[in-house]
């Protein structure tokens, strides 16, 4: 009997340190478990998540980071509790514009080509900062087609948790709207009092930070940049009132390239000056199409978005590029998304839903 009692008590103690085990992995991954519960697939490869928590934005503004690999080793150490990720990006071609439903409302409509990407839409409410929603290129924190993520809870949904980190486009609570589009080249000199982000993080700074085009162009020359995987980029930023600008950085510096007409379009060429370098490809093409349907219609409507993106999706003869499109209604804060060029899969959004 006092065998059996002894082995009893012995249990019982295991079974106690393995409660307090569980507590307090509960307590210190809580915000992660929250977030990874909220992963939601809506179909292969298209997700939606939101962030609960700190995800430690404001104390990687000090630091920043020279190369994917520091974004990496931040990461992995503020977010991800050790799991490393793997930043890969690969060149792409992309279209977007701002222009003016029938309603008056500013809209910002854009294209994401790309290699296969999975993606996330992302939601956040940083404490020191704006609600935002944003998309995320999944293939950026390693995923591809034979690696997603799955609903539920586990350890390789964890690299979801580096979303916040890799927006390629979004709008926050204020309006203001930016996305990365790839350009050939970039020239630009850094300085040494500056803390240094990548393209992903500078969407991040405006999405998190900026009220208006204006503090958003104010908030990116404060920092250098650097480009991930080398794709050199430019950002087109719109806000509620509907001003537009694109951020370019040529020719030594941050320029920047206002609207000269009641609407603005990027694609894939550096605008700065009437210099017009372009990659090659389709980019002159989107640009152009865009442009024609815009200078036809003062005002454009949901579906006018849905089909014009549709069409100027890169296709380059084998393989489908477009892996998302968007539009986002910097007025009332809404917007609709959708896969490939499948607008019957789209859905509506709005921030802080």
């Amino acid at each position: 009997m006092k065998k059996a009692k002894k082995v009893k008590i012995v249990l019982l103690g295991i079974a106690g340190l393995l409660l307090v085990f569980i507590v307090v992995l509960l307590i210190l991954f809580r915000h992660e478990i929250k977030t990874l519960t909220t992963l939601k697939e809506r179909e292969k490869g298209v997700y939606t998540m939101t962030y609960d928590g700190d995800y430690g934005f404001d104390e990687f503004l000090k630091i920043g980071a020279k190369s994917d690999k520091d974004i990496e080793k931040y990461v992995t150490k503020r977010l991800l509790k050790g799991l490393p990720i793997d930043l890969n990006i690969s060149e792409g071609g992309c279209t977007a514009f701002v222009s003016k439903d029938e309603n008056g409302d500013v809209i910002y409509a854009r294209n994401f080509d790309f290699p296969y990407s999975p993606f996330l839409q992302l939601y956040t409410k940083p404490d020191n900062g704006y609600a935002s929603v944003s998309t995320v290129n999944l293939s950026f924190a390693g995923y591809d087609e034979n690696n997603l993520p799955t609903p539920g809870i586990s350890l390789n949904n964890f690299l979801t948790l580096a979303a916040p980190f890799l927006p390629f486009d979004g709008m926050n609570e204020k309006g203001v709207c930016m996305a990365l589009l790839a350009v050939p080249e970039a020239d630009l000199k850094d300085d040494p009092n500056k803390v240094t982000l990548n393209t992903t993080t500078a969407i991040r700074l405006v999405l998190d930070k900026a009220a208006t085009v204006d503090e958003a162009v104010e908030l990116l020359k404060g920092y250098n940049i650097y480009f991930s995987g080398d794709v050199t980029c430019h950002f087109l930023i719109a806000d509620a009132t509907g001003k537009s600008v694109l951020v370019e950085y040529f020719d030594g510096g941050l320029q920047v390239v206002e609207a000269d007409s009641d609407y603005q379009i990027a694609t894939n060429f550096i605008a700065y000056n009437g210099v017009n370098i372009g990659e090659g490809f389709t980019e002159f093409e989107r640009y152009d199409a865009v442009e024609e349907v815009l200078r036809k219609n003062s005002a454009i409507t949901l579906e006018q978005c849905e089909k014009l993106l549709n069409k100027v999706g890169v296709y380059n003869g084998e393989t489908d590029k477009l892996q998302w499109s968007v539009v986002y209604n910097l007025t009332d804060k809404t917007g609709r998304i959708w896969p490939h060029r499948e607008s019957a899969k789209s859905w509506d959004f709005e921030i802080g839903q």
